[in-house]
């Protein structure tokens, strides 16, 4: 199994820090919540970019969430915290965060990130060191590919990569 790149999130650091810090930090993951309707609205528009410029077969945003009956806990055994925060004791508050707010969220920006990628991989079929991540958003053909002419002056790697480039492959 290939070693997995883990973030830093330390208990020992977040053990030690003083309440005040916690009490400040921890309410700062429910502003973007305020957000999320210019993201949802960011994503239908991004989707019916893609749908008016040809793309179909898109994933929706509901391939991105997990399937309701894949989450361990609901009300009847959904653990809380015993901690000094009352809110923190409720089950429906974990239900919440665990079942809604963070799958919804999560979902929401990967098929942000899914249909950007397409984004890219159609109006910009140009090589960059991160290019090969883009692979999740494979096309047949790019823009750049329609015109003979534009084609032909591409970069002999840019013409034939499999990730804009749906004959390249074959």
């Amino acid at each position: 199994m290939p070693e997995v790149h883990r973030t830093r999130v330390s208990f020992e650091q977040f053990r030690n820090q003083p309440f005040w810090i916690q009490a400040i930090g921890v309410p700062l993951i429910y502003i973007p919540v305020l957000l999320l309707p210019f993201v949802i609205v960011a994503g239908l528009l991004t989707y019916w970019h893609l749908r008016l410029v040809g793309a179909r077969d898109l994933k929706g945003y509901r391939e991105f969430l997990p399937a309701k009956q894949s989450h361990r806990y609901d009300y009847a055994n959904q653990i809380t915290v015993g901690n000094r925060i009352p809110l923190m004791k409720r089950k429906a508050f974990w239900i919440f965060n665990c079942s809604v707010y963070c799958p919804h969220s999560v979902a929401l920006f990967r098929w942000m990130t899914y249909m950007i990628m397409i984004v890219e991989n159609w109006w910009c079929p140009f090589y960059h060191d991160k290019k090969p991540d883009y692979a999740t958003g494979a096309i047949d053909k790019s823009f750049w590919h329609m015109y003979r002419d534009s084609a032909e002056k591409m970069h002999p790697d840019d013409r034939e990569n499999p990730i804009w480039n749906r004959d390249a492959s074959q």
